[in-house]
């Protein structure tokens, strides 16, 4: 048994835990915020390094000191634990993450340039999936050599390639950085917050939590707090690559800004950016990075979960493994735009109960652990989450959808937050009299 981790290994970790985290989303959304906010790029990306930084980094700490998803969302009762923790796993995974991580490079960056008199849209589509997740099963096949795999090769790579957009935006002719538009010209902060807020990757973390634990552990490591320790390590190494990456990438996209004005969004912008520094033919690098940000976050979803439903059955890891990866084919080829339609509403309802799980965890110390503490807590926000995804999806009447939009932060989809801190305020207030 060892008793620490060698400073290679942690960055390894570290590394790993990156391209974990650093899927699609992640490289549209800092171009997209930086083109917006122009001059106000700076104070927008503090919001968004909070929310899309510090939140995820700190979901995986916290699964990984109170020893897993299950086990820290028990804190408000073994019945919400399970359905709770099966909602974030399905929803997170092969609901969406996974097909989404396997269709986005085709779609977004590939489809564009196959020529329809060659090959059909379809046809094109399936190889291109079947040899994403073919690649993907085979990474995730082994958990245990996830942190050579990804930390020693997959990781690097990636890393390079987006260097190396960003050292040819110094050889190209930008103007600067354009006036900032639309929300972020008088609520940069706030609207950098919301678009961090909008990554859910703070949901993904409480999945990556296990997976760095079980890494950990293969190497020889048992003991809880050298594990904490040691996540808390790489959680800093990745949070601190994840803050330089998406600086670089909203500093493009303010650049890109002025030469190009606006965008319909964050994939289009990063392609303008590409073609000026590069020409037509940088749209094979940005595939190239697509699919390299896709596949490791494909990977550790897969495996996160198929360790997941492995303990809580008795089919094996491999076989939930192949389940998933078939499901994810299926899904990214035939219906993946039903399957979002069901699964972005799930994940809009349960992104603040996962929120205020890690909130609680952190500061559990100032109230025991008092169990009371977390269940009015998910209780209050479990109602209003869900009413807001009812209201989004336009089923109550005028009157209702008023009312409930008089709730402070409502509109920008945290209408949960001050009700919340006040509902445990309330709790330990009166548990603190009664003792």
């Amino acid at each position: 048994m060892k008793n620490k981790m060698t400073k290679n290994e942690t960055l390894l970790l570290g590394l790993m835990l990156f391209s974990l985290f650093f899927g699609a989303g992640n490289l549209i959304f800092p171009p997209f915020l930086g083109q917006q906010a122009g001059v106000k790029t700076w104070l927008a990306m503090i919001g968004f390094i909070l929310s899309a930084v510090c939140f995820p980094i700190l979901g995986v700490l916290v699964v990984s000191k109170t020893n897993g998803l299950n086990k820290l969302a028990a804190r408000v009762s073994k019945r919400f634990s399970f359905i709770f923790t099966i909602l974030i796993y399905l929803s997170i995974g092969p609901l969406l993450g996974i097909p989404r991580a396997g269709s986005l490079p085709y779609e977004m960056v590939l489809a564009p340039l196959v020529s329809k008199d060659f090959i059909s849209h379809e046809i094109a589509l399936l190889i291109f999936t079947s040899s994403f997740f073919a690649v993907a099963f085979w990474l995730a096949l082994k958990p245990n050599k996830l942190i050579d795999r990804l930390g020693k090769i997959l990781t690097p790579t990636l890393l390079f390639l987006i260097i190396v957009v960003f050292v040819g935006s110094f050889f190209s002719d930008f103007s600067g950085f354009s006036p900032a538009s639309g929300k972020y010209i008088d609520a940069a902060l706030v609207s950098g917050f919301l678009d961090g807020y909008l990554t859910m990757d703070t949901i993904a973390a409480l999945n990556f939590g296990l997976v760095i634990s079980i890494v950990i552990k293969d190497m020889g490591i048992k003991d809880e707090k050298i594990i904490f320790k040691s996540t808390l390590k790489a959680g800093l190494i990745a949070g601190t690559i994840l803050l330089v990456i998406y600086s670089a990438l909203a500093y493009l996209g303010a650049l890109s800004g002025a030469q190009y004005g606006a965008t319909e969004n964050g994939a289009q912008t990063l392609a303008n950016i590409i073609t000026h520094i590069f020409g037509p033919k940088g749209m094979f690098l940005l595939a190239s990075i697509f699919t390299l940000a896709c596949l490791t976050t494909a990977v550790g979803l897969i495996s996160s979960i198929s360790q997941y439903f492995s303990t809580i059955s008795k089919i094996k890891y491999k076989t939930w493994t192949i389940i998933f990866v078939l499901w994810s084919l299926f899904i990214s080829n035939f219906g993946l735009t039903r399957i979002l339609s069901i699964s972005v509403p799930i994940l809009n309802a349960i992104y603040p109960l996962a929120l205020v799980l890690i909130i609680l965890a952190l500061i559990d110390k100032l109230f025991i652990e008092n169990t009371k503490v977390y269940k009015y807590s998910i209780a209050i926000t479990t109602v209003l989450s869900g009413l807001k995804v009812l209201d989004d999806a336009k089923l109550f009447s005028e009157k209702i959808s008023l009312f409930l939009k008089n709730l402070p932060f409502y509109e920008i989809d945290m209408g949960w937050v001050i009700p919340v801190f006040v509902v445990a305020s309330l709790v330990l207030l009166i548990e603190s009299r009664k003792k």
